[in-house]
């Protein structure tokens, strides 16, 4: 019988909708919106309890190591990061590392862009088209002479198929953007090498804009003489 029960179709049981009085209240809550509008509810509570808690059992005496790597900022806490976390000589090697990816990239992106300048080079220097006509009289060669001057020739690069063109134009575009990426890297490598050398031993200091011989808008720095053994 059971197995007679199950098999006959049943109506899904459908919860009633928003009578037409009440549609300026908007839709009606169900039951499932109502178990998730409970759920987060209850979990806020028991945040603020435990929160309550902590509040209530806190002793106003304690340290923790923590309190010195960490200051109020307009009524929030905020952690300082990990300042100590590396050596002197750890963050030396790392730099060293960096220098070290930054000029492969360098030297990457030179080798790209003299490759690209060589083969654009190669396109532009092409001989252009030139006929050598010859004539039996000075009539026939009047008559090469009037037809030439009606028809100029052109370049070769003048007969270059539309497709062409636009790639040697995405070629130029592409040849300006690496230079402008060697320039970058280079005053990324000349910036990481500087804070390199200022991480060394030695005492030092920064130069003022009057003692500097040729000026220029990055920092120069002066390193006390010391005598070697």
């Amino acid at each position: 019988m059971s197995s007679i029960r199950n098999s006959v179709p049943k109506r899904p049981y459908k919860e009633r909708s928003q009578p037409a009085s009440r549609k300026k209240f908007g839709l009606l809550e169900k039951h499932k919106d109502y178990v998730i509008r409970a759920q987060n509810y209850h979990k806020k509570e028991e945040i603020l309890q435990r929160l309550r808690e902590k509040a209530a059992n806190k002793n106003p005496d304690e340290f923790y190591f923590g309190m010195c790597r960490s200051k109020t900022v307009n009524g929030k806490h905020r952690a300082l990061g990990e300042a100590n976390k590396y050596t002197p000589d750890e963050l030396l090697l790392m730099k060293t590392q960096d220098i070290g990816y930054v000029l492969q990239k360098i030297q990457s992106e030179k080798k790209k862009v003299e490759k690209l300048r060589a083969v654009l080079h190669s396109l532009d220097d092409q001989p252009s088209k030139k006929h050598i006509y010859f004539a039996e009289d000075s009539e026939e060669a009047n008559e090469i002479q009037s037809r030439v001057s009606e028809n100029d020739e052109l370049p070769i690069s003048g007969f270059l198929p539309p497709t062409i063109k636009r790639k040697m134009e995405s070629s130029y575009r592409e040849l300006e953007a690496r230079m402008l990426r060697v320039k970058d890297l280079e005053r990324v490598y000349a910036e990481m090498a500087m804070q390199k050398e200022l991480q060394k031993k030695g005492k030092k200091r920064k130069l003022r804009e009057d003692e500097v011989v040729n000026p220029t808008s990055r920092p120069v720095y002066k390193w006390k003489a010391e005598r070697k053994r």
